[in-house]
C-alpha cells in the first residue's frame, strides 16, 4: 500500500517490528532446548518449531525493510537491547520445560487470534504472509496443546504448569499492548480488528481450553500494559548478546 500517509506508515512499521521481535526472540529461547529437551523426538520437533518462528520473523523483517528502504539483517540484529519490539512474554529466560510449554501454549493461542485477523488485512503482503504462517503455526498450537494436556495429568507437573501460567500471563497481555498509531491502521484495514478487540478473544478461547484442562485462567480486568513491549531484562540482554555475537564480531561483513 503506496498511499498511506506518513503517520499511518510509521504506525505499520512498529506493527511489523513487534510481529517480527515476538517470533524472532521466541524463536531463539526455543533453540536453547536444542540437545537438552525432555527426549530425543521433542528435541527434533523444538528445534524445527524455533527454526520456523525465525523464518517467520526473517518474513516479517522483509517486509518491514521494504516500507522503510532498510535492511533486514541489519534490523534484526543491528538494534541495542533497548530497541527490540518484542511483547514481554519473551523477556523470560528458558527455565524449566512447564515454563516453556505455558508460555508457548500462551503465545500461540494469542498468534491464532493475530493472525486470523491479519489474514484479513487490506495490505496485500500482511494478509498473504498472515494466511501462509496460519497454517504453519495450526501444528504448532497443536503440539503445545498435547504437552499442556499431559502435564496437567500430573499431580507435579500440573502444580508446576498452574505456577508458570500465573507467572506469565501478565506478560502474555502485553502480546496485545496497544501501539502508537493504531486507530490508523484500523481505519486503514490494515489492522481489521484493534489489540482490545483481539485481547478479548484471546481471552475467550484461552479461558476454552483452559478449562478443558481443568486449569484455572490467571485473568484480570486490567488493560494490556501499554510499557508491554518496551521493557527489557537482564534475560533478554544475555540472549542478544548471543544471538547478536556473530554479527557484531564483522558489522561490515556479507553474510
Amino acid at each position: 500500500m503506496t498511499d498511506l500517509d506518513a503517520a499511518t506508515r510509521e504506525a505499520l512499521a512498529e506493527l511489523l517490528l513487534t510481529l517480527a521481535d515476538d517470533e524472532f526472540v521466541l524463536g531463539f529461547w526455543d533453540s536453547e532446548w536444542t540437545g537438552i529437551a525432555p527426549m530425543l523426538e521433542e528435541d527434533v520437533a523444538t528445534s524445527s518449531i524455533a527454526q520456523d518462528e525465525i523464518g517467520h520473523a526473517k518474513a516479517w523483517y522483509e517486509l518491514l525493510a521494504e516500507l522503510t528502504d532498510d535492511d533486514a539483517d541489519r534490523i534484526a540484529y543491528g538494534r541495542e537491547p533497548e530497541a527490540y519490539r518484542h511483547a514481554a512474554l519473551m523477556n523470560h529466560p528458558r527455565t524449566d520445560w512447564a515454563f516453556t510449554v505455558a508460555r508457548r501454549f500462551l503465545y500461540e493461542t494469542a498468534d491464532a487470534v493475530r493472525l486470523e485477523a491479519l489474514s484479513r488485512s487490506s495490505h496485500a503482503g500482511i494478509a498473504g504472509l498472515a494466511a501462509k504462517m496460519r497454517r504453519e503455526e495450526t501444528y504448532h498450537l497443536l503440539h503445545w496443546s498435547a504437552w499442556m494436556r499431559r502435564l496437567a495429568e500430573g499431580p507435579e507437573t500440573r502444580a508446576r504448569i498452574v505456577a508458570a501460567l500465573e507467572r506469565l500471563w501478565p506478560d502474555a497481555e502485553a502480546i496485545f499492548s496497544p501501539l502508537a498509531g493504531e486507530a490508523a491502521l484500523v481505519a486503514a484495514g490494515v489492522l481489521p480488528d484493534g489489540l482490545a478487540a483481539l485481547r478479548a478473544a484471546w481471552h475467550e478461547r484461552t479461558a476454552t481450553e483452559l478449562h478443558a484442562l481443568g486449569l484455572p485462567l490467571p485473568v484480570d480486568d486490567a488493560p494490556a500494559p501499554p510499557e508491554g513491549r518496551t521493557q527489557r531484562t537482564d534475560d533478554f540482554r544475555w540472549l542478544w548478546g548471543e544471538f547478536t555475537s556473530v554479527a557484531r564480531a564483522d558489522p561490515g561483513a556479507s553474510w
